[in-house]
């Protein structure tokens, strides 16, 4: 997988992800030495490129004039996201995405999840934005400390979510007031795609509905910045 961007590279050799090369703007040599050092210090390899060369590379993306070519990204298990938060000696906290296909909006919402301290994303393998390099640019590194687990059935994954003791919402409207609901505890929400929103049998998986105010006229939000809401109400309830 080629990834881009110098945030999303720097925190992928921090979290010490599979890097086999990085190309770097020529103008830029000598100048970014936690780069430089990570790099020399796994043995990986860095070359000096023109700003065109790189844009070939990264498939005329914004890459800042930062390239490498990376492992393809290692999805974890839904086991391995509860025992994450088993070992913090924490609640489990996950968010579960049903269809989002635009890759910015999932880098976003990887980003926000991180900055709140979510334990794992939950995505389907079907009908959705799998993790690609747009992915890991628009998660500005955040990619890199984030699980997300990526399952056949969402409706099936809530069931046993269930099952284990947690409680599971669907951030939609015509619900509860989510600044009323008890967003504390074991907890998953669910973010529907940008088009579509939740499915209807997701949906009725869910222990509930919990809604946004809205105080203008347009009645809906970009899939991220709901999630972004949705996840800080549940951080300033859980302390």
């Amino acid at each position: 997988m080629i990834i881009f961007g110098k945030n999303a590279i720097l925190e992928s050799l921090r979290a010490e992800k599979a890097i086999y090369k990085i190309y770097m703007l020529d103008k830029y040599k000598g100048k970014f030495g936690e780069i430089d050092a990570l790099a020399r210090r796994k043995n990986i390899k860095i070359e000096y490129r023109t700003r065109e060369e790189l844009s070939r590379l990264a498939s005329d993306m914004h890459h800042q004039g930062f390239v490498a070519e990376c492992a393809d990204f290692e999805y974890s298990e839904v086991e391995d996201i509860m025992d994450l938060a088993r070992s913090r000696g924490e609640q489990p906290f996950v968010v579960i995405l049903d269809g989002i296909e635009d890759p910015h909006n999932l880098g976003s919402i990887v980003r926000v999840c991180e900055c709140a301290g979510v334990h794992g994303i939950i995505i389907p393998k079907h009908n959705a934005c799998p993790v690609n390099s747009t992915v890991v640019k628009t998660s500005a590194g955040a990619l890199s400390n984030m699980m997300i687990a990526r399952v056949s059935n969402i409706t099936q994954t809530i069931e046993k979510l269930k099952k284990a003791g947690m409680w599971v919402y669907a951030v939609e409207l015509g619900g509860e007031n989510i600044y009323r609901q008890n967003l504390t505890g074991a907890l998953g929400l669910v973010i529907g795609s940008e088009c579509d929103g939740i499915g209807e049998l997701v949906k009725k998986t869910c222990d509930g509905i919990v809604t946004m105010p809205m105080k203008g006229n347009i009645n809906s939000l970009n899939a991220s910045v709901a999630c972004g809401i949705a996840v800080y109400e549940a951080v300033r309830q859980r302390g």
